[in-house]
């Protein structure tokens, strides 16, 4: 499960070219997984342009302790920051920090539909280690309900938030509802 958050800049002028960064986190992560002995490890990334326009950083997940020299030594372009997931409550399990690493992850991806730069057709919004994409689960049923009562299910809690597009006059979309289980 992931959960160490990580942040990783550019010096200097910084970096606006996308493919650019994307090829430079795909060596990222090849050199940290050779230098933790090669066997492949779960990760998460999401390239966020700086506010100041300062181009593009890329925020992480992991789910293990790597050493801060060796994270240092597979990003010679920048700075490097990275985080143990703290505060967590009494009890919380490796899937809460999941949920608290996807959620911060997740931040950065909504925050992409507002890029002021266009997106490169067929990138991503985010991306994650080969052989560790998430499994796709579907439901299907007569209602909103019903669909929502089966995720809970497969889930084993409530959702703690839902969001319908029915609730806006002023939608233009396709009826869309959104649910966030488990902080």
């Amino acid at each position: 499960m992931l959960n160490r958050l990580g942040t990783l800049t550019y010096r200097g002028e910084g970096n606006h070219d996308s493919a650019l960064v994307r090829d430079h986190l795909g060596a990222f992560f090849r050199d940290l997984r050779a230098s933790l002995g090669g066997d492949p490890f779960p990760y998460a990334w999401v390239p966020e342009w700086h506010k100041t326009g300062h181009g593009l950083h890329a925020h992480f997940a992991v789910g293990r302790f790597i050493k801060r020299h060796m994270i240092e030594a597979a990003w010679p372009h920048g700075f490097i920051s990275i985080k143990l997931l703290g505060n967590l409550p009494v009890g919380s399990t490796k899937l809460s920090e999941a949920r608290i690493a996807g959620g911060y992850l997740a931040k950065y991806v909504a925050k992409s539909f507002a890029d002021p730069v266009g997106r490169e057709l067929g990138s991503h919004r985010y991306d994650v280690a080969e052989g560790f994409q998430p499994e796709r689960v579907r439901f299907t049923g007569p209602s909103r309900d019903a669909v929502l009562e089966q995720a809970s299910a497969h889930l084993g809690s409530a959702p703690g938030v839902v969001w319908d597009s029915a609730a806006l006059e002023q939608w233009q979309g396709p009826p869309t509802v959104w649910a966030q289980w488990g902080r």
